[in-house]
């Protein structure tokens, strides 16, 4: 969604990839992002660790933009899906943001992000995007 939290309903569609590797033997992945679209370029990289301890993964996200590790959302994989949670500030206003994965196969994956104003009654989903596995040549 292009003006998300503003009653908004205008979506805009980008093109991209994203390049995804394994670190720390599987304890976790290193994704590089590079978008195009009609709002212009998105380009970002996401760390995300597994904690065996609390059995939880960790979603770090920084920009391209201002290089800036943004606030870690935290969650776990359960029944073929992926819930995670933060607490960000977001034009002056304080949200909740969750992030969710599935339909996950080893060839593709669904995600999508939502914004929430009233502390988790409501949710405004306002990115979707739709991960398919290119094969190597």
């Amino acid at each position: 969604m292009l003006h998300p939290l503003t009653g908004s309903t205008e979506w805009v569609e980008y093109d991209g990839t994203s390049v995804v590797r394994s670190v720390m033997n599987g304890k976790g992945s290193l994704l590089e992002l590079q978008l195009n679209g009609p709002a212009g370029p998105i380009e970002g990289v996401g760390l995300r660790l597994y904690d065996p301890r609390s059995r939880q993964w960790s979603l770090n996200w920084a920009n391209g933009n201002d290089g800036v590790m943004s606030t870690p959302m935290f969650g776990e994989f359960k029944n073929g899906r992926g819930e995670f949670f933060d607490q960000e500030t977001y034009n002056g206003r304080t949200i909740y943001v969750k992030n969710g994965f599935w339909d996950i196969t080893s060839d593709s994956a669904r995600f999508e992000q939502a914004f929430s104003d009233d502390g988790g009654k409501n949710w405004e989903t306002n990115w979707i995007m739709t991960f398919k596995r290119v094969k190597e040549k």
